[in-house]
């Protein structure tokens, strides 16, 4: 096997790789050229592309992005590069992921404190490559919930507590409307909810700019579904849909308006809009790891579906920084009170 590997985005053709993640049986929207774009164009956000070729044959893409809170000290104590469902290898040949994950670390060691691999789909066939790359595996739970059925059985696999505070919350008044073209001010609106959730959960999250770049890069790859009561956005949910799966992304809600059941309301309405448009599962994100006392996963599960355990791998590049940025993310948070 002749293997050619390049980290030049513009070295592989974008059809041809769009292609293969559409035709890949992991393929996700995480790994498209489509989010590269999206990357490229935020700020403090630089993407890193690898791609693995035989002659004219694609035989494997990764795309990390490495996430900066800003210049400077600051932007060298939180460089952390994030992989989202990949690497996508074909027939998960294990020379071309080995080849693919040598040629990142040449990379991302020069630019990361770590990598974080977060898994949506599983990687057992991956595993021992990524292990032996020096890649540790920690446990990491998701929930996915089936949409390929009616909206009544849908309905009915909620918990009577969710079913009854949906109705409550229509009762007092609220709307709800779904928007693949959101207009900016539907944007500003949105992303006000989500930055002051983050703030109160002490968490960093990107700026505005990341989704005016997401609407525009990915266009009807994603969705804005948005609950209003008399005429104010009170709560939304950004999801993101690829092949016949529809991603939980980012959610905010207005804290004084939670009597409206917004967080409620939405994720249903992401669910029934997905089923009756013909997806088949709805990946509504993290739940936190086994054994672990989890509130937004006691919260998730009332909403029916399934418990998966795809994990994370994990790799220190800079343990000296990775050991300040500890320190320093934990005077943030403090600092954030």
């Amino acid at each position: 096997m002749s293997l050619r590997v390049t980290n030049d985005p513009e070295a592989c053709d974008h059809g041809q790789w769009a292609r293969f993640v559409r035709e890949h049986p992991n393929g996700n929207i995480f790994q498209t050229p489509e989010m590269y774009r999206v990357f490229s164009a935020t700020k403090n956000y630089e993407p890193i592309f690898i791609a693995c070729q035989e002659v004219d044959s694609l035989l494997g893409v990764l795309l990390a992005v490495v996430q900066k809170e800003g210049p400077g000290v600051l932007g060298r104590l939180s460089a952390r590069s994030i992989i989202w469902g990949g690497p996508l290898v074909l027939d998960e040949d294990t020379t071309v992921l080995d080849t693919i994950l040598t040629e990142y670390d040449s990379i991302v060691r020069k630019k990361s404190i770590y990598t974080q691999v977060r898994n949506l789909f599983p990687m057992e066939r991956q595993r021992e490559c990524l292990q032996k790359q020096g890649y540790s595996f920690e446990d990491h739970l998701d929930i996915l919930i089936d949409l390929d059925r009616p909206v009544e059985s849908l309905w009915k696999s909620l918990h009577p507590t969710r079913r009854k505070q949906i109705e409550r919350g229509y009762r007092r008044g609220v709307t709800f409307s779904y928007h693949r073209e959101p207009s900016p001010e539907m944007i500003s609106a949105c992303y006000d909810l989500i930055a002051t959730l983050y703030e109160r959960i002490k968490l960093p999250f990107p700026k505005k700019d990341f989704f005016e770049n997401s609407v525009r890069e990915l266009m009807d790859r994603i969705g804005f579904f948005v609950l209003k009561y008399k005429g104010r956005i009170i709560g939304c949910r950004l999801a993101l849909v690829y092949g016949r799966l529809i991603y939980d992304w980012y959610a905010g809600s207005d804290v004084n308006s939670l009597d409206k059941y917004p967080n409620d309301i939405l994720p249903w309405e992401v669910m029934k809009w997905g089923a009756e448009n013909g997806y088949a599962v709805f990946d509504f994100g993290g739940a936190g790891k086994p054994n672990e006392q989890y509130g937004v996963r006691d919260y998730k599960k009332k909403f029916g579906g399934s418990l998966v355990n795809f994990g994370r791998f994990e790799k220190v590049h800079q343990p000296l920084r990775m050991r300040a940025a500890k320190a320093g993310f934990k005077l943030w948070r403090i600092a954030k009170r």
